[in-house]
């Protein structure tokens, strides 16, 4: 006798396979997931940090019934390989975003932006905004004035010279670290329900080198603060459909973070879910509902 078990996701509808695939892009081997048919409208799923493509596992068997959901993980991260010669700061992940992209034949996509992954797409999205179907944007920051409280500590270490401040931040990289980080500052009966493979598997796949990268990575987010104003310029542009899921118990991002793309996308759709920063993780059904219902209004399937 054989038994076959089929998962089933929010609306009656029958949750699709994620593949776990490897491709080489520009001499550096990259692992990505990718969920859906191959002619299916595209949406690129760029992760944060500490983060991988794993973070959007469930969301892309939800949703790849009507979508072709690309999820890689960046150079460096995830089960990507680390090459020495590679640019590690927002422009050289952007760059890599396109040339993934383009390695698999994508022309147009909807653009998942979270956590830094979100200045990484935006950087991707001005380069060649006529390639952004739509915008889906959880927890990104991009307004300097509504920063959360827990910005005060990189503000400290922003003050030092970059030698100085990439060594205190080299020290305060460790698993307990990664733990807050995917904790941060949800309510106790939400951070119950956050799976600490986040913090274990993520923790466990970073070597010396990558423990130095993330630590210039996030110095360098000084810098990036100057690009802020470019990112909602780029909005009040282009104005692509955009949908606004958030978590405002959120120590960096908080609800006014949220709000605050309405002053560029004022017909922007905002949800604020009752999660935190990795709201994927707690509040997966509202999400891909909610993505649903934007994307067969914006981006529909074939």
């Amino acid at each position: 006798m054989r038994l076959t078990f089929f998962l089933q996701q929010p609306g009656g509808k029958m949750s699709v396979p994620v593949h776990h695939r490897r491709t080489t892009i520009k001499n550096v081997e990259i692992f990505y997931r990718e969920a859906g048919s191959f002619d299916a409208p595209v949406v690129l799923l760029p992760h944060g940090y500490p983060c991988s493509s794993f973070e959007f596992r469930d969301y892309m068997r939800c949703l790849g019934d009507g979508w072709r959901l690309l999820a890689p993980d960046f150079p460096g991260a995830g089960y990507s390989a680390t090459p020495e010669a590679f640019a590690y700061d927002f422009d050289g992940f952007a760059s890599f975003l396109g040339d993934f992209v383009d390695a698999l034949g994508v022309e147009r996509f909807a653009l998942y932006l979270h956590d830094f992954g979100s200045q990484i797409g935006l950087r991707l999205a001005i380069s060649d905004p006529t390639r952004i179907a739509a915008l889906i944007v959880q927890n990104g920051d991009i307004y300097e004035d509504v920063l959360g409280p827990n910005y005060a500590a990189l503000h400290d270490v922003w003050k030092m010279d970059r030698d100085d401040g990439i060594a205190e931040l080299r020290r305060s990289i460790s698993r307990d670290h990664f733990r807050d980080e995917f904790l941060n500052d949800v309510r106790p009966d939400l951070a119950s329900r956050i799976p600490p493979d986040l913090w274990e598997l993520h923790w466990g796949l970073m070597s010396e080198r990558r423990q130095e990268i993330a630590a210039r990575l996030i110095y360098d987010l000084k810098d990036n603060l100057a690009w802020f104003p470019r990112y909602q310029a780029y909005l009040r542009a282009h104005r692509p459909p955009t949908l606004i899921l958030w978590g405002p118990q959120d120590g960096y991002m908080p609800e006014d973070a949220a709000r605050a793309y309405l002053r560029d996308l004022p017909d922007a759709e905002l949800h604020l879910l009752d999660a935190g920063h990795w709201l994927l993780e707690t509040s997966l059904d509202e999400a891909v509902g909610l993505t649903r219902d934007f994307l067969e209004r914006v981006h529909p399937p074939a």
